[in-house]
């Protein structure tokens, strides 16, 4: 069961993949997700539905347009491929659970979130805020499921603790730690929560480690200064997604 449910959300995590780059290159612009349809940013031609399989039409197309020639970046097939790495590894860990739904909503959302911070230094309300709608009753769907309201209290409790920590971090540096981050935090709170919170402390610290070794290693090895941004969504995102997947491998042997 838990290696044909691995293999139905691999897939799924292409599918879900192909969409993201819609998100990633639409939501920054303000424009819809839904329509048009998906079309060469270049020419405008509609994308043919041969020519929109994820990865094999990019490969098949040698990564560039039918219509116009121009170049597909090679970020369309690798946020693909990551996030059917990514579904496969939480289908891993939760199994055909009640839990598993939300975990893939928020891995999907993670993944947009992650690129787009990158791109442009924001995590859009677009995303953030459904995400935290739609979280809380997959949270307490999970709860359910599993007979558990002590999770779900709990879940709420990290969440809610997520975003202080991190808003006194805000209002300290403001420059340091943007309020997207803030509002971010309470949904990865609310899912490190869930697990427990020794999850929640593993989580954030993975997180901000993460950030704290590129900040170093960019600063060694580039000419970036210490007050140029760094976008810290996708450290945060890191963070959670390890701590989910191998966090409890990871403090079973600590402990």
């Amino acid at each position: 069961m838990t290696a044909a449910t691995i293999v139905v959300c691999s897939v799924l995590g292409l599918a879900v993949g192909s969409f993201l780059n819609v998100v990633i290159w639409r939501v920054p612009r303000g424009e819809s997700v839904l329509l048009p349809a998906s079309h060469c940013p270049e020419c405008d031609t509609p994308i043919l539905a041969r020519d929109n399989v994820p990865v094999l039409s990019w490969v098949l197309l040698r990564g560039r347009c039918r219509a116009c020639g121009s170049r597909i970046s090679v970020r369309y097939p690798l946020v693909e491929l990551g996030t059917a790495a990514a579904f496969a590894s939480v289908a891993a860990r939760f199994g055909a659970s009640w839990a598993l739904p939300g975990y893939l909503v928020l891995t999907a959302a993670l993944v947009a979130l992650s690129v787009i911070d990158l791109d442009t230094f924001l995590l859009p309300n677009r995303i953030v805020y459904p995400l935290a709608f739609v979280s809380v009753p997959l949270v307490g769907l999970a709860a359910a499921g599993e007979g558990g309201l002590d999770e779900f209290l709990r879940a709420l409790a990290a969440g809610g603790a997520g975003f202080c920590a991190l808003l006194v971090i805000h209002l300290i540096s403001p420059r340091g730690m943007g309020f997207g981050d803030v509002k971010l935090a309470f949904v990865l709170g609310l899912w490190l929560g869930y697990l427990g919170w020794a999850e929640v402390l593993l989580g954030f610290f993975a997180g901000f480690l993460a950030g704290a070794l590129l900040g170093v290693a960019l600063l060694v090895f580039t000419d970036r200064g210490r007050k140029d941004p760094v976008p810290f969504g996708p450290f945060l995102a890191f963070g959670t997604w390890i701590t989910i997947v191998a966090g409890q491998a990871f403090l079973d042997w600590y402990l």
